[in-house]
């Protein structure tokens, strides 16, 4: 049996693939989500990943107007792309079979 390969994203990717699942989102609530699992990022930082991951065609960003307080202001949004869609299928996929491996002993041949 071949075994399978590790997945091509970090856990903090696939957590946030995860969350886009959802639907289109802001940056900034997708750090407040990310923050609410204990990740802690600086805003350089995140938007920096998330560059990553439209780079790797699984996101898709773009600008949007949007008035707070009667002042416009301009705010990137995101969305998952049919790739990070299957990527997240794969990496979930992998850790359940890791799991099950594990619960079964039969990764272990200690």
């Amino acid at each position: 049996m071949r075994e399978p390969n590790l997945p091509p994203i970090t856990h903090l990717q696939f957590l946030v693939l995860g969350i886009l699942l959802g639907g289109e989102l802001p940056g900034r609530t997708i750090r407040e989500t990310i923050g609410r699992y204990g990740v802690r990022r600086s805003g350089p930082a995140f938007y920096q990943m998330m560059a990553r991951l439209e780079r790797e065609t699984l996101v898709e960003g773009w600008y949007e107007q949007i008035t707070v307080h009667d002042q416009a202001v301009t705010e990137r949004r995101y969305r998952i792309r049919a790739a990070g869609s299957r990527v997240f299928s794969h990496t979930r996929n992998f850790y359940e079979n890791v799991s099950q491996a594990a619960i079964s002993r039969s990764w272990c041949h200690a």
